[in-house]
């Protein structure tokens, strides 16, 4: 087997916040083709592939490490400037985790209408992480493990309870 084999690869600077490490900088390694789309691989589609580990390089360090995604709590990166599509749903929500931080921005994804619905979208198989945007134009990608809660911004602004499970009023689910 020949050792020297290189799978080419394209480098993400990011924040990671390890439990219980803390925080971490460095850069994620990428495909440069994703697999369920044109383009190269984003940050998101690594951390939601069924592989256990991700491959990052520390900058502290200059040294490569592989982290478990379970003990990943979030990562964090500069958006980079996309066209907004009108086929995208946004949904703004806070989330509480279990560290105690807050993240407050939109998730930005076209959703199938089964999933249009925040609860739907946080209860969606097959996805670890969840991406946020803030408004400071960091996209957080976090791990669903570690949310203890969310609160529908856009929902609760309005006085409508259809984020709520089968549109529940809050009076409904205490009673």
């Amino acid at each position: 087997m020949n050792k020297n084999i290189k799978i080419p690869k394209k480098q993400k600077q990011v924040t990671l916040w390890i439990h219980p490490e803390g925080r971490v900088v460095g850069s994620l390694f990428l495909s440069l083709q994703s697999k369920s789309s044109d383009g190269e691989e984003v940050p998101l589609e690594a951390l939601n592939h069924p592989k256990t580990f991700v491959v990052l390089r520390r900058d502290d360090f200059d040294e490569v490490r592989f982290y478990n995604k379970a003990s990943i709590v979030r990562v964090e990166y500069h958006k980079e400037e996309l066209a907004e599509s009108e086929e995208i749903d946004q949904l703004e929500c806070r989330l509480c985790l279990m560290d105690g931080s807050i993240v407050e921005g939109t998730i930005k994804r076209a959703l199938p209408p089964d999933y249009a619905r925040l609860y739907d979208y946080l209860n969606m198989p097959d996805e670890r992480f969840t991406e946020i945007h803030t408004e400071e134009g960091i996209v957080c990608l976090i791990n669903k493990s570690y949310i203890v809660s969310v609160k529908s911004l856009k929902e609760m602004k309005r006085g409508d309870a259809s984020w709520q499970p089968d549109g529940l009023a809050m009076s409904q689910l205490l009673a």
